[in-house]
């Protein structure tokens, strides 16, 4: 696959909408005008690659309006490529589109224009929360595997007052660590750390003594 296996297709699409269309003007390696609009700037590529979004970010100089090309391409792993990097794209105020080399069907993910995020209010108070429920700061930014979350640093208060005291009820536990969801927490065992002996009373599973040992 080359390059030029783009612009035929591209060519065609912009064609279609009005525009007078021509290859290798300058660095770019689309040029489309038409009357009234802004100047379409397409940047080809077999594949997403930072050098293609580092040509785009150069072609703002000319023009508003430039868009970054590359193959559509199957499976999970491209869909996932697509999807970040649209919103790479729309951060940096490119458009992206992908050709279908087989069909040499265009489609458009988005347009150029500002920046704009849809702010996420549940994540952001999610995030805050946890910020404030973790003890300490246990956990270097970048660690890979295991994450020392404020839950599991709650779960593990639990494991260590019940490794000490033998089996509690809840409200001990609670007591105890100052764990407000004690109960729940073992109640769910979502580490299999805990085990009920009877109704409202927990134990330390042999799971829950190895991660204390661990």
């Amino acid at each position: 696959m080359r390059e030029t296996d783009l612009y035929p297709p591209i060519k065609a699409f912009l064609e279609d909408a009005g525009y007078d269309v021509k290859g290798e003007i300058g660095p770019a390696d689309v040029m489309a005008v038409k009357d009234g609009a802004e100047p379409v700037i397409v940047e080809l590529k077999t594949g997403f690659s930072l050098a293609l979004f580092h040509q785009g970010i150069a072609r703002l100089a000319v023009s508003e309006a430039v868009y970054l090309a590359v193959p559509r391409g199957r499976g999970r792993a491209f869909g996932k490529a697509l999807a970040d990097n649209v919103k790479l794209a729309r951060r940096l105020g490119l458009g992206l589109l992908t050709v279908r080399l087989e069909t040499g069907l265009v489609e458009v993910h988005c347009d150029p224009g500002p920046y704009a995020p849809r702010r996420n209010a549940r994540r952001r108070d999610a995030m805050l929360s946890e910020f404030a429920r973790r003890r300490g700061d246990p956990s270097a930014g970048g660690t890979q595997g295991v994450r020392m979350t404020a839950y599991r640093q709650d779960a593990l208060a639990c494991a260590r007052h019940l490794a000490g005291q033998g089996p509690c009820k809840g409200a001990a536990v609670k007591a105890a660590t100052g764990v407000v969801r004690a109960t729940t927490i073992m109640r769910d065992n979502h580490y299999g750390w805990f085990v009920k002996v009877e109704t409202g009373i927990y134990a330390l599973s042999a799971a829950g003594q190895a991660a204390l040992s661990g």
